[in-house]
């Protein structure tokens, strides 16, 4: 396999980034680790459960007043670690119901 074939390469972060990922609509949030990263993606350890959550879109938040996020959708789940997939282009578009995630987490 080519190394260009394999897509944009990954950042991986030895210790692990804070960061928390929430539910479109602000109903639910979940603290976890981003353990590596690239323009397209992710790998993330969640903390807590992930059982009932609507993870077909939501946000991954990169910093804690909420103003550097990503929305994502769920790729891949391994026990606590997820694979989530950066949504772009129409998709990425805020639909009338939709708040940013500032919005919903307050001043």
């Amino acid at each position: 396999m080519s190394e260009e074939s394999k897509g944009p390469e990954r950042v991986t972060f030895s210790r692990g980034y804070n960061v928390c990922i929430m539910g479109i609509d602000g109903t639910w949030r979940r603290d976890c680790t981003l353990n590596a990263i690239s323009d397209n993606d992710a790998l993330l350890t969640v903390e807590g459960s992930i059982q009932g959550l609507n993870l077909k879109e939501f946000f991954l938040l990169l910093s804690s007043t909420g103003l550097a996020y990503r929305r994502c959708e769920l790729v891949r789940v391994n026990g606590a670690e997820i694979d989530v997939q950066f949504l772009q282009g129409k998709n990425k578009k805020r639909g009338p119901g939709a708040a940013a995630p500032e919005a919903l987490m307050g001043s």
